[in-house]
């Protein structure tokens, strides 16, 4: 099943594109801009709007087709293997095979000071109408908050004796999660741990498939709810024999 982008007619191709270029508006900065799209393989490329940013930088809107398209049917993508619970389920599913309360520790590690992400999940009030794991009567939940060294993550969880650990990553320029996200799973191979956290991590640039490449246990995008992650956590301790 191939299918592109369509504006007008299906699979036109038709795209709109965005973007800032280090000059400051004028005719040319326009026709560099048609240009750019073009060399990109665009075709019939109009520039529809140009805006001053200042010290000479503008930010333009193109409007362009694509002749590219893929094959819907071939594309496969590694999701998150858990069942969807909701709120009681989640907690009946502790009591029937767990046996005792799940600890579950969340941070914004290294410099990241964005806790919106982490809040969502972890706060009691909960997001988009569902309870945060505080919430969960049979979870111990502790939000740690923003720019936690990945030390004091594991000296925490040692402590509370954590089953799960949440990593909130917001700040993401340079890729700066990355490095990051590696070190907190190197750190929990040294102390000899890894096998006995489930490790989740979680942001705007996060994918499933990112994190089991950092050596994560699962991985959560934007749009997702407390209990996407409480049914991960929960089946994966029970999968893992964790008691």
């Amino acid at each position: 099943m191939e299918i592109r982008p369509y504006g007008d007619t299906l699979n036109d191709g038709a795209m709109q594109l965005s973007f800032t270029l280090p000059v400051a508006p004028s005719p040319e900065a326009k026709e560099a801009a048609k240009q750019l799209v073009q060399r990109m393989g665009f075709q019939a490329a109009s520039v529809v709007h140009m805006a001053d940013l200042g010290e000479s930088f503008s930010f333009f809107v193109v409007y362009a087709k694509t002749p590219v398209s893929i094959d819907y049917s071939s594309i496969s993508v590694p999701k998150v293997d858990a069942k969807h619970m909701g709120f009681y389920e989640v907690n009946d599913f502790i009591r029937s095979n767990v046996g005792r309360k799940v600890v579950v520790v969340g941070a914004c590690t290294g410099t990241d000071a964005h806790t919106v992400g982490l809040d969502a999940i972890m706060n009691m009030k909960g997001y988009a109408g569902e309870y945060g794991l505080e919430r969960y009567p049979e979870m111990v939940a502790y939000n740690l908050g923003s720019q936690v060294p990945n030390e004091t993550l594991i000296a925490t969880a040692i402590e509370l004796n954590a089953d799960a650990l949440l990593v909130s990553q917001v700040v993401t320029q340079k890729d700066v999660h990355i490095p990051n996200l590696t070190q907190l799973v190197e750190l929990l191979e040294a102390e000899g741990l890894r096998d006995r956290l489930v490790l989740v991590c979680g942001g705007p640039r996060i994918s499933h498939e990112l994190a089991i490449e950092l050596g994560y246990d699962a991985g959560f995008g934007s749009g997702t709810l407390p209990p996407h992650v409480a049914s991960f956590i929960v089946q994966e301790l029970v999968r893992r024999g964790i008691k």
